[in-house]
């Protein structure tokens, strides 16, 4: 029985959980110029911890848990912690989100963990345009990454484009063919202004127009919706392997089917993404909290969830918290 249900009757089945907040990409609508303050090493949870605190969720109803970053793959013994994860009664969707830097020399042990569903971050295709939004000339590294994964038999693998005017909107059309003759979900992701990315309402590009341009390709046919599908949108193109995805969260809220809370890195389960609202749970845990003491602070993150965020293009973020340690 799931008791993670808010006063919005929301069944909140669903945990992201960011390991790290460390990343080998400066992507410039997360960590512009890199200036990005880290986390003090003791201030980042334990693996240890990040278990229990899982163990906890999973009796409340967490069925469905999400790693990322920062860079998940960044931090030492991962791979040890997957298995662990994969291990634990209860979790029925486990998946890891990553930027792909590391995946080519690692897959192997990331399906050797149980992993099967992975998330890359790919904005472009274009290896100058690659370097001017992540800081580093690495494409043909992320795209054999894909590649091996894709040979390995990975099962989604999604590919996550945020969409930038001005920078990657030129491209939407090629990155949207990709679902032509692979089995790629391709997602766009309406750009969200988090932390300090010094983004200009010039640079938003809303999915209504990602739509428009991608009308050359065809129709875009619904796809029918599962039980564990996240908020993305999603469509198939007549004889596509894959499908292509929107995530509206600035032009069409999805506040209302919402189901996720947020562990960051240094132990704060958040509500939230756009919302700098959160509790300490690493603060309790240290400090000897039993189960049912955890189990509270996870009851009373449900109280404070809101019905929806007011964000939307042109509006000041109110999130100071960088996406690297949210975790997306």
């Amino acid at each position: 029985m799931n008791k993670l249900v808010d006063k919005y009757d929301r069944h909140l089945n669903y945990l992201r959980v960011s390991i790290t907040d460390r990343c080998n990409l400066r992507c410039l609508y997360c960590a512009p110029g890199g200036l990005v303050p880290k986390l003090a090493h003791e201030d980042i949870l334990r693996y240890e911890e990040i278990l229990r605190i899982i163990r906890i969720g999973v009796g409340l109803g967490i069925s469905k848990v999400r790693l990322t970053g920062g860079e998940p793959l960044m931090r030492a013994g991962v791979y040890d912690f997957l298995e662990e994860l994969v291990a634990l009664d209860g979790l029925t969707d486990i998946s890891l989100t990553t930027n792909g830097v590391m995946l080519h020399e690692n897959i192997e042990k990331i399906e050797a963990a149980g992993i099967k569903r992975i998330n890359i971050s790919l904005d472009t295709l274009n290896h100058k345009k690659f370097k001017h939004i992540t800081g580093y000339d690495l494409f043909e590294q992320v795209w054999a990454g894909i590649e091996k994964a894709l040979a390995l038999g990975f099962d989604p693998i999604k590919l996550n484009v945020v969409a930038l005017k001005g920078h990657n909107d030129d491209e939407f059309v090629d990155l949207a063919r990709l679902s032509l003759t692979y089995p790629f979900h391709i997602r766009f992701i309406e750009y969200m202004p988090i932390g300090n990315a010094q983004m200009m309402s010039s640079d938003y590009i809303l999915t209504p127009d990602i739509r428009a341009q991608l009308s050359v390709l065809g129709e875009l046919v619904p796809v029918t919706r599962k039980q564990m599908d996240g908020p993305a949108q999603s469509y198939r193109i007549k004889g596509a392997k894959g499908e292509i995805g929107f995530i509206q969260a600035m032009s069409q809220h999805f506040c209302h089917t919402c189901n996720r809370l947020r562990l960051t890195a240094n132990g704060q389960l958040r509500p939230c993404l756009l919302s700098d609202k959160q509790l300490d749970i690493r603060g309790p845990l240290r400090s000897g909290a039993s189960d049912e003491e955890l189990k509270a602070v996870f009851l009373r993150a449900v109280e404070h969830k809101h019905e929806s965020h007011h964000f939307a293009p042109g509006c000041p973020s109110g999130v100071q918290d960088a996406m690297s340690n949210i975790g997306g």
